[in-house]
């Protein structure tokens, strides 16, 4: 279990093909705090460490998780947050994230709002995903609070310290995110709507 507190910026170096697999060598400053068989979230997709090297991990990403995220698309060079698990005894300061994506938003615009900015998301709600405003989403695996909170969008409020020290400041209008929506919410609504 992930809370959406982004640990590490880390950077893809390496991309291999492996039959339906994509396997990635990422370098990061926590790289050479983890150990094979550790799950990491790598934007929000908890991935198995395979391999360590120093400051370098890998990382696979199976058939099913490039389908249901945006990982097809990383190439060499591309910045990703990284956040190790939560320990038992630690603080939970973001929310519960399990780093199973439950789908891929878009970027629909950035707004520079002079000491944060305002960024705008596009889902498909035929998949059945809501938010809540006020409610929480994380977006390639940062914990956040929605609001603007509509059928199929939502918005977010970045503050400085977030855009600098996770990939927020990369983004661009029209590029794919990794959403894991709450939960919580998600229990209710199935609850609500079983037969």
């Amino acid at each position: 279990m992930f809370t959406g507190i982004i640990e590490s910026v880390g950077k893809v170096i390496r991309v291999n093909q492996d039959h339906t697999n994509l396997d990635f060598c990422i370098e990061s400053k926590i790289s050479n705090q983890l150990r094979i068989d550790q799950s990491v979230s790598h934007d929000g997709v908890c991935l198995t460490v395979t391999k360590v090297d120093g400051n370098k991990h890998w990382v696979t990403a199976i058939h099913e998780t490039l389908q249901k995220s945006n990982l097809a698309n990383w190439k060499v060079g591309a910045r990703i947050n990284l956040e190790r698990c939560m320990v038992a005894n630690g603080r939970f300061d973001g929310h519960i994230v399990q780093g199973h994506v439950d789908q891929v938003g878009i970027v629909k615009s950035i707004k520079d709002e002079n000491g944060s900015w305002l960024f705008d998301f596009e889902y498909d709600a035929a998949l059945g995903n809501v938010t809540v405003e006020k409610g929480s989403i994380s977006v390639n695996g940062v914990s956040l609070t929605c609001f603007n909170s509509r059928v199929g969008a939502f918005s977010v409020a970045i503050i400085p310290y977030t855009f600098e020290h996770t990939g927020f400041g990369q983004l661009k209008a029209g590029e794919k995110v990794n959403l894991e929506f709450d939960i919580i919410g998600k229990y209710v609504k199935r609850l609500l709507n079983k037969d």
